[in-house]
């Protein structure tokens, strides 16, 4: 496997107006990166589509991004656990209804299961961590595609990590997961480099101060590693029309 591109963050100088008119749904937005980039990219002119399980946390973000006098947000709730074809479909349907097209999908949630060897795991978690994990992007962008070629351009980014890189021992279902990703990434990015306006790649955030870096690491000093804010301008980048050129690539943050 190639090594990720290093973005370097505080080279990229995105303009204000980077994501003016731009309709980006984020799944995960209710908190930790997901939660940063739906605020990030509203500040810079886009309109969010904020997904994710929890709708108070939704809610709390759609106030911020309202406060802030940024373009109003959508909420549209959704249990990816559970969510299955006909539900992607709806959400499309609703899409559509409200917007007629979509210019990016942030594939940010995630579910990271149980640290232990893969003798003991239980196959519960395994077949969970993989439904939210793997299966619920590719539906949702089985389901999506056809709004996002009605755009001029339009991105989606999935969320990478170091272990779906190179497998480590008591990552599990997660590892595997975030194997799949890229390898569902790179064929996206293949599938629709010819015939459609989309591009498809990967950022590996790295250490980041979110809820499940503590679960994966209770140990560590959160105050050692990076905040959020920190990786913004990468996504921004994979957002926006400086990034036309990148399909299929995995960067590193």
């Amino acid at each position: 496997m190639t090594s990720p591109t290093v973005f370097d963050q505080s080279a990229y100088k995105p303009s204000t107006k980077l994501l003016e008119g731009k309709i980006i749904a984020v799944t995960g937005a209710g908190s930790g990166i997901g939660r940063e980039a739906a605020l990030t990219y509203a500040a810079y002119g886009a309109t969010i589509v904020l997904l994710g399980r929890t709708t108070e946390k939704l809610e709390q973000v759609y106030d911020e991004i309202e406060a802030a006098g940024h373009p109003q947000a959508a909420i549209y709730p959704i249990n990816f656990e559970g969510a299955v074809e006909k539900d992607y479909q709806d959400m499309c349907n609703s899409l559509d209804d409200a917007f007629g097209r979509l210019d990016g999908i942030l594939h940010n949630a995630a579910e990271l299961g149980e640290r232990t060897p893969l003798e003991n795991y239980s196959a519960d978690t395994w077949q969970r961590i993989l439904q939210v994990n793997v299966t619920a992007p590719f539906l949702m962008t089985k389901a999506l595609s056809p709004l996002m070629q009605r755009a001029e351009t339009a991105s989606i980014a999935f969320t990478g990590s170091s272990v779906g890189y190179k497998g480590r021992a008591y990552w599990g279902a997660y590892s595997v997961s975030k194997a799949a990703t890229e390898n569902l990434m790179q064929i996206l990015a293949d599938e629709f480099e010819e015939v459609t306006n989309i591009r498809c790649n990967s950022i590996n955030p790295g250490a980041t101060r979110t809820r499940m870096r503590a679960a994966a690491f209770p140990a560590e000093n959160p105050a050692t590693v990076k905040e959020a804010a920190e990786l913004m301008p990468l996504y921004l980048y994979l957002m926006g029309p400086d990034s036309l050129q990148d399909n299929g690539i995995q960067f590193q943050g």
